[in-house]
C-alpha cells in the first residue's frame, strides 16, 4: 500500500498541521452565514498583533466564551461579563479587544437591521462575487487593497473597531471575498469555482 501524497498547499499552511484543516476547508471559501461572518470578524480583530496560530488554538474557547458568536447575545454583554472574559485564560485577555467585540456586535446588529443581513452589506465591497487572484508566491499577496480600505473606512464609520485595512483584508481572505490561494495550491481552483 503506497503512501498518500501530501497536497500542495499555500506556503503559510504547508508545514504546520495546525493550519491544515483551516486552510483546506475554510480559508478562501465564500461565507454567507451572518454568524460565521461575525465569528471571523471577531477572530481577525482578536488576532491583531498576534499570530493566527494563537487564535486557532483558542478558537473553541472563543466559541464557548462568546456564546457561539451570537451577535445579539454579545451585543448585550454587561460590564460584569466583560470582566469575566478578561479573566478567561482560554481567550486573548485584552480588555480593549474584548470591549471592541461587544461594540462590534452592536454595530453588526445595526448593519443587519439596515441591510437585512450582514452578508448583504459586506459582499457589496467586492460586487457580490469573490475576487479570484492568481498569485504564484506569498510575496505577491497584498496586506490591503482598495476594497479593504473602503470596507475598513465604512465599518469604522458605522462604529466598528479593530477593523483597519489590513485586518479587513485578512477577513476578506478568510471568508472567501477574495481567493488568495496561490495558483500551485490544491485549493486555488476549487475555491475559484465557489460563489
Amino acid at each position: 500500500m503506497g503512501s498518500r501524497k501530501t497536497p500542495a498547499r499555500c506556503a503559510w499552511a504547508a508545514s504546520d498541521p495546525l493550519f491544515f484543516h483551516y486552510h483546506d476547508c475554510e480559508w478562501g471559501v465564500p461565507v454567507h452565514d451572518d454568524r460565521h461572518l461575525f465569528e471571523m470578524l471577531m477572530l481577525e480583530g482578536a488576532q491583531a498583533g498576534l499570530s493566527w496560530s494563537t487564535i486557532l488554538k483558542k478558537r473553541q474557547n472563543y466559541r464557548k466564551a462568546f456564546d457561539g458568536f451570537d451577535p445579539e447575545c454579545v451585543a448585550g454583554y454587561s460590564a460584569a461579563k466583560v470582566r469575566r472574559l478578561v479573566a478567561d485564560e482560554g481567550i486573548v485577555r485584552n480588555r480593549l479587544k474584548i470591549e471592541a467585540a461587544v461594540k462590534n456586535a452592536k454595530a453588526f446588529c445595526a448593519v443587519q437591521k439596515e441591510f437585512g443581513s450582514f452578508d448583504a452589506y459586506i459582499w457589496r465591497f467586492v460586487g457580490g462575487r469573490p475576487r479570484v487572484n492568481s498569485w504564484t508566491s506569498l510575496k505577491q499577496l497584498p496586506s490591503k487593497t482598495a476594497e479593504s480600505d473602503a470596507m475598513s473606512k465604512d465599518l469604522r464609520r458605522r462604529g466598528f473597531t479593530f477593523v483597519g485595512p489590513t485586518i479587513s483584508y485578512a477577513f476578506m481572505q478568510a471568508v472567501g471575498m477574495v481567493n488568495d490561494h496561490t495558483v500551485g495550491c490544491f485549493r486555488h481552483n476549487a475555491c475559484a469555482r465557489l460563489r
